[in-house]
């Protein structure tokens, strides 16, 4: 399925695989709501000195780069998209993991927990 992207920067936006799409949409099932987006953001902060954080919203902030994956809305806002732009998010669920992945071309380096880069 191919992403529309809405952005007013023509920067790229935030990249989902299926299996992450089905593992967004399975959980905003299970919360009932349909006005909820997927809202990847970079903060100060980590063993790296930068963060990500992933997390369900309903706002929309001026300047956010939106991805929609059919239904499935994936919103970085304009401070955090430079740091963001190509990254590609994946879910794993094996035994020695289970969660959200990130896989940044921007990033120089990150650290061993894999939660923050520089």
């Amino acid at each position: 399925m191919e992403p529309h992207v809405t952005d007013t920067q023509t920067a790229p936006g935030v990249v989902l695989t299926d299996i992450a799409v089905q593992k967004v949409r399975t959980l905003l099932d299970a919360e009932g709501r349909d006005d909820l987006s997927l809202r990847i953001a970079v903060q100060p902060g980590g063993c790296s000195g930068l963060r990500y954080q992933l997390y369900f919203d309903d706002r929309a902030l001026d300047g956010d780069v939106v991805t929609d994956y059919d239904g499935v809305a994936v919103v970085t806002d304009k401070m955090s998209a430079p740091y963001l732009g190509g990254a590609s998010i994946d879910f794993v669920d094996s035994i020695e993991k289970q969660g959200f992945t990130i896989d940044n071309p921007n990033a120089q380096g990150s650290c061993a927990c894999g939660d923050s880069f520089h």
